[in-house]
């Protein structure tokens, strides 16, 4: 990765979240409107700490967008974005308002305590959008607070770029009206945090024939009433690597509460941790469990359950799969 200079050219901004009117959809290529893709490098996240890498040119707010001029050298321009707990937002550099053949990298941190934004991207991501434009479709705001955006260039064109921010679900919707009967639930699924990874790898360390994954997903849901724990269990067992618990023909269901104790000892520390870690109640947590059994042959035996975790109010599925094998 290149050194960049501590000293940033100060590109002019224009905020356009009172004059730029509401977010618009990437407009479909038309005419000689070509996507051009796969031909700049990544735009790799800026250097931290990045307080001297990168400019914070002014807030976004959800349901707005900013505007800004990449200058003439790749650089990083940060935008603050202040959240309720659990609102979704997607995060777009916009065709629309942006000039040909800018390339850009999109990144999240927060959120901002006394020693600033964090070094870890929430979220991060490069060509999602037109061409080489950046787009984020589900960011999950977790906690309340105050959220950096950056957007890097890898190639400084001296054009303008234009960054929205649309609210998905959560608490962002202005009168969220209930969900339809049996509601899909859409996962995207996203890095486990570090706290969760951290517990999870030491209990996996405790014992060589008990083992657990944890993994973490996320969907965009912008009703009043909860999501379904039965569509998002069917949600989780469409994907393939959870083929093999489709033949149980009866799941259990749990509260959140009584699940604690249908995980081994060692794991049980996750039960908690997962509920501080996403500002659930544990009372609106729900668990559906199912049960898988094989023999790789003698003294081979495997039990492994599959618990899928609904957390409604944060928008997430925990998928928490605990094997146990004979030795």
């Amino acid at each position: 990765m290149a050194v960049r200079s501590a000293m940033l050219w100060m590109s002019a901004v224009g905020l356009l979240g009172a004059c730029g009117g509401q977010p618009e959809q990437t407009p479909a290529p038309a005419g000689d409107d070509t996507v051009t893709t796969a031909t700049q490098s990544l735009v790799p996240a800026p250097p931290t700490p990045f307080d001297s890498f990168l400019s914070i040119r002014g807030p976004l707010a959800v349901g707005s967008a900013v505007a800004s001029n990449t200058g003439t050298s790749a650089n990083y321009e940060g935008f603050t974005l202040t959240v309720a707990a659990h609102t979704q937002v997607a995060l777009e550099v916009t065709h629309l308002g942006t000039g040909v053949g800018v390339d850009t990298g999109l990144f999240v941190y927060g959120p901002k305590t006394q020693y600033g934004y964090g070094f870890r991207p929430l979220y991060q991501d490069d060509d999602s959008g037109y061409g080489e434009l950046s787009k984020i479709p589900l960011a999950t705001f977790d906690a309340a607070g105050e959220y950096l955006v950056v957007v890097g260039w890898s190639n400084g064109l001296g054009k303008q770029y234009r960054l929205q921010a649309a609210c998905v679900g959560g608490a962002c919707v202005p009168n969220p009206t209930p969900a339809p009967a049996n509601a899909p639930v859409t996962l995207a699924q996203f890095p486990l945090e570090g706290n969760l990874q951290a517990l999870l790898n030491g209990a996996n360390a405790y014992r060589e024939d008990m083992y657990s994954f944890l993994d973490r997903y996320d969907f965009a849901w912008p009703y009043s009433t909860p999501a379904s724990l039965d569509v998002a269990a069917a949600a989780v067992l469409a994907k393939s690597e959870y083929r093999g618990y489709r033949n149980d023909p009866t799941p259990d269901t749990y509260t959140y509460a009584a699940f604690q104790s249908r995980m081994y000892g060692q794991f049980q520390p996750l039960h908690q941790a997962i509920l501080d870690t996403y500002g659930e109640l544990g009372t609106n947590a729900q668990v559906k469990s199912y049960f898988r059994e094989f023999s790789t042959g003698p003294n081979g035996d495997n039990w492994r359950t599959l618990n899928i975790i609904l957390l409604p109010g944060s928008r997430h599925v925990l998928v928490y799969e605990q094997t146990a094998h004979e030795i």
